[in-house]
């Protein structure tokens, strides 16, 4: 079951990679860099501003931040527990794959820190803004977005994205109850 389910990641990612292209190639290297979404960052905690306040914007920024540096170490710790060579570096597939050299790497895959990363900040940043703005499920866009880039240039399987998603989903899910306890219980002035 499980050679059969790697087997079929491995056929969905050799799509997926093959629309792969040097014309696209900068657009897709921009893209996974985090710092090039600064101004959409900006742009999500103006939203949370405008809507809670300075005190609340900043109860978010910290619990934001909490909630990254959980997915981020959870990410490490299953990397480096499964050892899962990135598609990249795996020399059964990287002779025929389409993957960008400026971006291979010698970590590895399982599963995508992009995605839990991006997945658990877009969760935790819907749940929040969502009674404000009709429009808030647009952020699911990113995480779609910045996690495919992982897949062009040659970096994380299908099911590493899918498991990040999951952790980030499940990571955001917690510490949302955190936030609302807490503010509750002793920021409810704010």
């Amino acid at each position: 079951m499980l050679e059969e389910l790697l087997s079929l990641d491995r056929r969905l990612f050799i799509f997926l990679n093959g629309f792969g292209s040097e014309k696209w190639d900068y657009l897709f290297l921009f893209l996974t860099n985090q710092l090039n979404w600064t101004p959409f960052f900006i742009f999500l905690f103006y939203l949370v501003f405008k809507k809670l306040g300075a005190k609340n914007t900043l109860l978010v920024m910290v619990f934001v931040a909490f909630l990254i540096l959980i997915t981020d170490q959870t990410t490490n710790f299953f990397k480096y527990e499964f050892k899962r060579l990135r598609p990249s570096s795996d020399p059964d597939l990287n002779t025929f794959i389409y993957f960008v050299k400026s971006k291979t790497s010698k970590t590895f895959s399982f599963f995508s820190g992009h995605a839990a990363n991006s997945m658990a900040a877009a969760v935790f940043l819907y749940t929040i803004l969502k009674p404000y703005y009709r429009m808030m499920w647009l952020i699911f866009i990113w995480p779609i977005v910045f996690a495919y880039t992982r897949i062009y240039l040659g970096l994380h399987y299908p099911i590493d994205i899918l498991c990040g998603y999951l952790c980030g989903f499940l990571t955001s899910s917690l510490v949302l109850k955190g936030y609302f306890w807490s503010k509750e219980k002793h920021f409810s002035h704010f």
